[in-house]
């Protein structure tokens, strides 16, 4: 159980306890929400395991997804209140993520992984799975993923 891992977990529970006592209900609903996605995900599978920082902000991240998605079906169906409920709940969980990649920054490293790939022979559509996994290692938790293959595929077929 490394340090890090340690103190995001720790982080959400003093968040949890300071939003408790000021009786922030959004905070405190969505970091128990979050709390209870860790634990599920600690406990999947055949036995229990503690995860690692980059799986705990995995799990942050599909959080945050899932509000997002179910904001924009609110919005379409006219339901203003709980669109903004969610993306109240999404700016909770975003204060645990990690910062996102610029535009710029990505660029750089969609372009060095699509030369690397051109390096050993592949190019166009067939370099498009060699190209993400190469970026998604770089790029970390700091790109979402569906981003990533945008432009990757973007930059492939332009």
């Amino acid at each position: 159980m490394s340090s890090e891992q340690d103190s995001v977990k720790r982080r959400l529970q003093a968040d949890l306890t300071t939003a408790m006592k000021a009786r922030d209900e959004i905070t405190t609903s969505t970091l128990r929400m979050v709390r209870a996605a860790i634990t599920t995900a600690e406990v999947a599978g055949d036995e229990a395991v503690e995860l690692t920082d980059e799986q705990v902000v995995a799990v942050l991240q599909s959080e945050a997804k899932k509000r997002a998605e179910a904001a924009d079906v609110y919005e379409q169906n006219g339901r203003d209140a709980s669109a903004a409920r969610e993306r109240a709940e999404l700016e909770v969980i975003s204060r645990y993520l990690p910062a996102a990649m610029d535009d710029d920054e990505l660029g750089a490293i969609v372009d060095e992984g699509i030369a690397a790939a051109a390096a050993s022979g592949a190019e166009g559509g067939r370099a498009m799975g060699q190209v993400i996994k190469a970026v998604r290692e770089r790029a970390g938790a700091a790109a979402d993923g569906a981003r990533v293959a945008a432009m990757v595929k973007t930059r492939l077929t332009g």
